[in-house]
């Protein structure tokens, strides 16, 4: 019964994401690339202090609610910047109009096109798991010329939350010239 419910959580998640818009493609994980991120609206949740991985269930639900509110679609990939925490979702294209003002909790910022470096990974979304592909990021960064970062890394996750570890996907990205 136990492998069953297992098999039943994995084929909800797969299910789940595939109806999602993606801001963006993936990096596959295991690969390094350089790619532009498009231009878009994000909508922010700051928290209160502290790093992500010790406040992501509280920076998730007020974004969610801000979404369910508005009558915007969920997307992915989510970001999130690390120390301090934060995170956020990327508004649907043509659903701009509906996030426009900001609310408790939530702040709504236009960034421009950038240009990142982005390693793919698998695993839980853990301190270690980004500590370690970020490593292997910037380690690669270091070895290529005439390339330099000009920010902190991030994390860019893919999956819900009920998506198995083992299953899960997530990059480390820093934006680079």
């Amino acid at each position: 019964m136990r492998v069953l419910g297992t098999i039943l959580v994995m084929l909800l998640s797969m299910s789940a994401a595939n109806g999602v818009e993606k801001a963006f493609e993936r990096t596959a994980p295991g690969e390094i690339e350089i790619k532009v991120l498009p231009a878009g609206r994000l909508l922010e949740n700051h928290g209160t202090g502290g790093s992500y991985f010790e406040q992501s269930g509280k920076l998730f639900g007020p974004l969610f609610s801000y979404i369910k509110a508005h009558n915007i679609s969920m997307t992915t990939p989510v970001e999130a910047s690390i120390e301090p925490g934060m995170m956020a979702f990327w508004v649907a294209p043509g659903q701009e109009e509906r996030a426009e003002e900001a609310s408790e909790g939530v702040k709504v910022r236009d960034v421009p096109e950038r240009k990142v470096a982005s390693i793919g990974a698998r695993g839980g979304y853990s301190r270690e798991n980004f500590e370690e592909a970020r490593e292997k990021l910037l380690e690669w960064i270091a070895g290529q010329d005439g390339l330099a970062t000009t920010g902190e890394p991030f994390a860019v996750y893919w999956n819900g939350p009920m998506t198995p570890w083992f299953l899960k996907t997530f990059e480390v990205m820093v934006e680079v010239e």
